[in-house]
């Protein structure tokens, strides 16, 4: 896993709003420490999610965009990428292939943090349809797409030069190989969660469950009594 003094730019590519402050805010937060430029790309508004079925779909479109980009601005983000697909139909292809690949070529960064590309018979949750195809789109857009000349040429004659991104960190691998110490950045981490209020009913659980279960992969890779971590499989994409 490169270290973010090696690390300019990078780019979050997830299916829903609130899936990065679940998987990787800890970490987000970490590297905007570091004066590492993240911005974050979003496949759907999530308009299929929340518990309040009073509120049409397309209003509920616009409050996840708006407390998706309240959660960026608690670990230091700014700059968020809309692609506008309809949540609970994203679909493995190459139209969204070509808007990942735009936004690789875009922001041209050196690691790219998204979701796995495979379904995981151990979580049902972890491998929401949406997830999966997000991750596979990424990672096609990542190799080949974003670094080939001739894949996608209008993205060239736009002037949007091929890039190559060095390494992917996938949130929920089937095989974690790197640990990320959260522990200085957990409760910006959960005040990025308690900003997606349309989405917990019970805040507070979501919240006991969340510390639980990030200080639970603290312990599993041996540090200190009462840290946190995120976790990571890291794929080297050069």
């Amino acid at each position: 896993m490169l270290s973010a003094a090696e690390i300019e730019r990078a780019l979050v590519v997830t299916a829903h709003p609130d899936d990065v402050d679940f998987g990787a805010a800890g970490t987000v937060a970490n590297l905007t420490d570091a004066g590492v430029e993240v911005t974050y790309c979003l496949v759907t508004d999530g308009q299929a999610g929340g518990f309040d079925d009073s509120i049409a779909r397309p209003e509920m479109a616009r409050i996840r965009r708006e407390e998706q980009t309240k959660a960026a601005a608690e670990v230091g983000v700014t700059e968020l990428v809309f692609l506008g697909h309809m949540d609970g139909e994203v679909q493995f292809g190459m139209e969204l292939r070509h808007e990942i690949a735009r936004v690789i070529r875009q922001v041209r960064p050196r690691v790219v943090i998204t979701q796995s590309p495979l379904i995981n018979l151990g979580s049902v949750y972890g491998s929401h349809a949406d997830h999966v195809a997000t991750g596979q789109a990424t990672w096609a857009a990542v190799y080949p797409d974003a670094r080939n000349p001739f894949a996608f040429p209008e993205l060239l004659t736009s002037g949007l030069e091929p890039w190559k991104v060095a390494e992917m960190w996938i949130t929920l691998g089937p095989e974690p190989t790197d640990t990320v110490d959260i522990t200085a950045n957990v409760e910006r981490k959960i005040r990025a969660l308690r900003c997606h209020e349309s989405q917990h009913p019970d805040p507070d659980a979501m919240e006991s469950r969340v510390r639980e279960w990030f200080q639970q992969i603290a312990a599993e890779a041996g540090l200190p009594d009462g840290s946190s971590a995120e976790r990571f499989q890291v794929v080297d994409s050069r």
